[in-house]
């Protein structure tokens, strides 16, 4: 980290409560670096999306000192400010790397990897999961009939009580499907290096593990060597992939399919610009690769992905409700480019807005246009979460793909 341009920890989850009638903000860490019960001022949110290792002190405190209408803000309070960020271990800095790769070695070491949520977002038995999962599929319409299974599907990630209509949709519409393969995009929220993140984990769910397609990943690691974040850590606490997991082995029962679980980082900072020509230099045979399996028969794609995240908590200085038709036309015209199969339509309305909406499953969703085969696409869910508390809120859709 520099110390002129320092950078938030982007791992981190941020949940509104109110504490004796004062907004705050509760600070989650899956590293467990920061204490559970350490909060901080809702305030602070627009600050820490403005430490992305990117704006200098002088940067920082002007665009504070403008957002509180011109009360001065100096370099050497924000500087003062880091510090005591750092301690409180909310930045990337070396100490929280040395803590980090010491927690890489452990999960290394562990054959499957752990369940995370079950119990908070979702039950932790298998009867009650079962019931819940059953309850909430019943609840998407009857799907049209159609004359092949989807290729391809696009679901939420979101919490799945939040996005209750977006999962039933995208997971009835595979019922009855036997893919021996699952790929699964999922959003690396915590992946600092590189494109992509590999696994050849199990992943452990409350109904029994999903197995590894173990050959496909090694398959993928050799051709993506230098767009791939070398460890696995940033599975280790994602809940993207986990919840598709839990999903899929609900809906496929005891069919004998194995996932390949890539998690897709952010292309801010990693590619030099929101380009399909940046994404195809920096990523295409590992690319071309996984469009190879994606060929091959008895594959299934999963885009576990959000769309944009406007508001306070994201970085705007705007309320989500200022941006919100803004947001979900920018969905719609990204979905609209993805029905086309168009990726360079695709890079281009993202590059309009410069992701000024911060869709989190670009990178997945960019992946998805450069690896599906002609499919027409059908769109089944397009939703808006509000956060009331922190003014923010999260897009999300459900959609599948079959062949033309």
């Amino acid at each position: 980290m520099s110390t002129d341009t320092p950078r938030a920890r982007h791992d981190l989850e941020f949940i509104p409560f109110d504490h004796e009638g004062q907004p705050t903000i509760l600070v989650r860490d899956r590293l467990e670096i920061v204490p559970w019960g350490t909060g901080i001022p809702q305030g602070l949110l627009p600050v820490l999306a403005l430490l992305d290792g990117r704006h200098t002190l002088a940067e920082v405190a002007a665009a504070v000192t403008e957002a509180q209408g011109g009360r001065l803000v100096t370099a050497q309070d924000v500087a003062g400010l880091v510090a005591q960020l750092d301690t409180a271990g909310l930045l990337d800095s070396p100490g929280y790397r040395d803590r980090k790769r010491a927690i890489a070695a452990a999960f290394d070491a562990v054959p499957v990897r752990p369940t995370v949520f079950a119990g908070q977002a979702y039950p932790d038995t298998a009867a009650d999961l079962a019931d819940y999962l059953d309850a909430l599929l019943a609840e998407a319409p009857q799907p049209a009939p159609a004359a092949a299974p989807p290729l391809a599907i696009i679901a939420p990630h979101i919490d799945p009580e939040a996005g209750r209509a977006g999962y039933a949709a995208a997971y009835a519409a595979i019922r009855g499907a036997a893919p021996k393969r699952v790929i699964v995009l999922g959003v690396g929220h915590q992946l600092l290096s590189g494109l992509f993140c590999l696994t050849d984990k199990p992943f452990a769910t409350p109904l029994g593990a999903v197995a590894a397609d173990a050959a496909a990943v090694a398959r993928l690691r050799r051709h993506g060597e230098s767009c791939l974040d070398a460890s696995q850590l940033p599975h280790k606490a994602e809940h993207s992939i986990e919840f598709q997991a839990v999903f899929l082995r609900h809906v496929l029962g005891d069919a004998p399919f194995a996932m390949v679980p890539v998690l897709c980082g952010s292309p801010a900072g990693v590619l030099p610009e929101a380009s399909r020509q940046a994404f195809r230099a920096a990523a295409g045979p590992f690319l071309d690769t996984l469009a190879e399996l994606v060929r091959e028969p008895g594959t299934l794609l999963v885009a576990g992905v959000d769309f944009c995240h406007i508001g306070g908590k994201f970085g705007h200085t705007e309320p989500a409700t200022a941006l919100e038709d803004a947001a979900l036309a920018h969905d719609r015209a990204l979905l609209d480019a993805l029905a086309a199969g168009d990726p360079d339509a695709f890079w281009a309305e993202s590059a309009r807005i410069a992701d000024r909406y911060n869709v989190c499953g670009l990178t997945a969703l960019a992946t998805l246009a450069e690896v599906l085969p002609p499919a027409a696409m059908r769109l089944l869910s397009h939703e808006i979460m509000h956060e009331a508390p922190t003014l923010s809120a999260v897009t999300f859709a459900a959609a599948t793909f079959t062949p033309r």
